[in-house]
Order: C-alpha cells, then sequence, then structure tokens
C-alpha cells in the first residue's frame, strides 16, 4: 500500500501488479509533479473502453515488448489518466474503477459522486 491518499480520503491501495501499472511502476495510481498525464484512475478495463482511448490515440490494446507491456485486454485493471477517464465518461464508455486505489487527485478533473457511479468498491451502486 502507498502513503499517498485515494479519493475517500483513505491509503491508496494497490490497484494491479499483473500487469504491473501505476505511472512508477509500482502497482498503484501513485503520482508528482512528473506525471504530467495525472495517471491517478484504476480502471478495469472494458472493449468499449479500450476501443474509445485507441481511437483518441492511446492504444493500450497493443503489446509493445520494447517497453514490457503486453497489452491489455478486457477486465485488466490499469492506472489511466484522469482526463482520459473523464473524456470517456462524457461520451458514455468509462470503464467500472476501484475507489480505494484511484488517486485522490482524480477529484481535481470530476467530482467524487461520477467516480462512485463507476465503482466496482462502492456499496451506492
Amino acid at each position: 500500500m502507498s502513503s499517498q491518499r485515494n479519493v475517500l480520503g483513505g491509503p491508496l491501495a494497490t490497484c494491479c501488479t499483473s500487469p504491473m501499472t501505476g505511472f512508477f511502476r509500482t502497482g498503484c495510481c501513485e503520482t508528482s509533479a512528473a506525471d504530467a498525464g495525472a495517471h491517478v484512475v484504476c480502471t478495469q478495463v472494458t472493449p468499449e473502453f479500450l476501443a474509445y482511448l485507441r481511437a483518441r490515440g492511446n492504444d493500450l490494446i497493443t503489446p509493445a515488448p520494447q517497453f514490457g507491456f503486453a497489452g491489455l485486454k478486457a477486465g485488466d485493471r490499469w492506472c489511466v489518466c484522469a482526463r482520459s477517464w473523464k473524456e470517456a465518461f462524457d461520451a458514455g464508455v468509462a470503464a467500472p474503477i476501484v475507489l480505494a486505489a484511484t488517486h485522490e487527485r482524480a477529484l481535481e478533473f470530476m467530482t467524487l459522486e461520477e467516480l462512485k457511479a463507476h465503482a466496482i468498491d462502492f456499496e451506492g451502486n
């Protein structure tokens, strides 16, 4: 677990270690000033979400072995850029998210209510 905080104010939980995700490849959606893209939303990707990102120039499907990236498939968890997730949300194709593993910085881009509406770890759904 990270020392950084999630959108609920608790400790930032691990998003995924297989595949290893996060801006720092720690498995957590940790961030810093170096993370200009704000890779802070822990998603459980869907085919529609992946297709949407690919159409917008962010291909997370195609393997890139030179970077140790096998490509994502539906059901994988991945730390995505807050702006990308919000754009997908606005387009009606947002992937489900894990609130406990989504960094509090995501709240700079969307509301907690928007995140909760797509959370797989929130009892209000």
